[in-house]
């Protein structure tokens, strides 16, 4: 049993929020939503506050009876456009080779759904995982990893139409072996997109970046600046490795930002034991993001501002005035 994150302090949690890897986490309308990887099916938790996660009951919001997308459902992650939700997700029919990019979409603007099948995306016969949807103005395009887990771009024309070729992004990463999970975060007009690196059973999977400027085309690869070392790394001290495969979200009062991510308390090869966890992060002088070095389970932290606080411990924002 996972211990959950607990709201120990006044106005404080303690990682993880859910056994699960992979996750994505948003506030929307007073309520966070989380998913992480479930393989079977998609399923959402939904809660007030960050301190309630751990013990919120899932929603499993898809199942798929097509033997050859309803295993392996990895690396969700949602987005409201124009009212409707649309979730992204890898999943496959259980083999190596057989992993795909997929699509849902809302019948309205709540996260839990119900939701339609939208569609595969992107080639339909060619190894893919991870998508990320990075929008720029009016403009769409897919992140994901393909073939030999290395990261693609490619245009789309709708929410869930890819609608040009596949752009291969090179991208160091401190280890010979995978460039996958991207996601994005966009401020003063340029786009940094963070990524995973090396394989995620071993303690050194971390994440590094790129940066793409203001009105930068980003399916010329050149247009991407590699930042030249990892941004986030395991902490041995804190017992904290692996950390990767990460998301990006705001306080309830868009004061401050968070990372979302998975890690391990255990430096063996390992795929077992990835649990999420969040902590906040701040910006360098330069732009670009500092997220630090990972917290250990121990580690209370201050909830999210604008966080109301727990109802199960009864903690609330007012305790942390």
């Amino acid at each position: 049993m996972i211990e959950h994150a607990a709201a120990d302090g006044a106005g404080t949690f303690r990682n993880p929020l859910n056994p699960g890897p992979d996750p994505f986490l948003t506030h929307y309308e007073g309520n966070y939503y989380l998913s992480t990887s479930q393989n079977d099916c998609l399923r959402i938790w939904k809660a007030p506050s960050l301190a309630d996660l751990a013990t919120a009951q899932p929603n499993t919001v898809w199942l798929d009876h097509d033997p050859s997308r309803n295993r392996d459902m990895w690396a969700p992650s949602f987005r409201l456009l124009d009212g409707y939700w649309y979730f992204y997700y890898s999943a496959g029919d259980g083999t190596a080779n057989g992993h795909r990019l997929y699509a849902l979409r809302s019948a309205g603007s709540n996260p839990l759904g119900p939701y339609t099948f939208a569609g595969q995306l992107g080639a339909p016969d060619v190894w893919a995982i991870d998508p990320e949807l990075l929008q720029l103005g009016d403009r769409y395009y897919l992140l994901w990893s393909g073939p030999n887990n290395l990261l693609h771009i490619a245009p789309m024309s709708d929410p869930v139409t890819v609608s040009g070729r596949a752009v291969y992004l090179p991208s160091a990463g401190g280890c010979d072996e995978v460039r996958e999970a991207p996601t994005t975060i966009q401020r003063d007009g340029t786009t940094y997109l963070i990524y995973s690196t090396c394989d995620t059973g071993k303690p050194d999977y971390q994440l590094w970046m790129h940066s793409l400027p203001p009105g930068a085309d980003p399916l010329v690869p050149a247009n991407w600046c590699q930042h030249p070392n990892a941004v986030f790394t395991r902490d041995d001290k804190a017992s904290v490795f692996g950390p990767g495969s990460n998301g990006i979200f705001q306080s309830p009062d868009g004061r401050e930002d968070w990372i979302v991510y998975h890690a391990k308390d255990t430096s063996e090869y390992t795929y077992d034991g990835r649990t999420t966890r969040a902590q906040p992060f701040t910006w360098n002088a330069d732009g670009t993001p500092d997220f630090g070095r990972p917290l250990s389970l121990d580690t209370e932290i201050a909830l999210p501002s604008g966080d109301p606080g727990s109802e199960i411990s009864g903690v609330t924002a007012s305790d942390r005035a």
